[in-house]
């Protein structure tokens, strides 16, 4: 299988990651409320759009939010189903040449960072893992029960489509 190839297996299913997520926290009235959860999906999602900022256009600044932009939980969870429907078609024009290129990581200053787009991507799939499985353990300790959302169990199901 070729990088780019796997790299899109990952972010789709990061996709389907995402959704589940949200619809097991949406669906659970002390998670949907809860400021830990809330701001955690937040920076996921915000260091996503980071992310696909960082590999794509950087013509203009990337636009940094904070959880108050996003006055409801709906308004949020389509900020997140933005940043998937934004990084869907890059994968469509993306080349060895470009997954090999090196780019800067503009908020590592002292000493600079670069990286090459694949390593970026890798860590962008990384990053939202980790904190979607903090958001789980949070889930369980208010009472949910949060999905499964293991790459292997994706790969099981038959790569299914996000449900948001």
């Amino acid at each position: 299988m070729s990088q780019r190839r796997s790299l899109h297996d990952l972010y789709r299913h990061q996709e389907w990651a995402d959704a589940e997520h949200w619809r097991a926290i949406g669906g659970f009235d002390k998670a949907l409320n809860d400021q830990v959860i809330r701001k955690r999906l937040h920076h996921i999602h915000l260091v996503q759009h980071a992310f696909a900022w960082s590999v794509g256009d950087r013509s203009a600044p990337p636009r940094i939010t904070s959880p108050d932009d996003f006055p409801s939980f709906d308004r949020l969870r389509d900020y997140a189903r933005d940043f998937h429907a934004q990084v869907e078609p890059y994968f469509a024009a993306l080349t060895d040449d470009r997954l090999s290129a090196s780019i800067p990581m503009q908020w590592f200053k002292d000493p600079p960072l670069s990286i090459t787009v694949a390593e970026a991507l890798t860590q962008c799939v990384m990053h939202s893992q980790h904190h979607r499985g903090q958001n789980a353990a949070r889930l369980r300790e208010l009472g949910g029960e949060p999905p499964t959302t293991d790459y292997i169990v994706w790969l099981w199901k038959g790569r299914p489509q996000p449900a948001w």
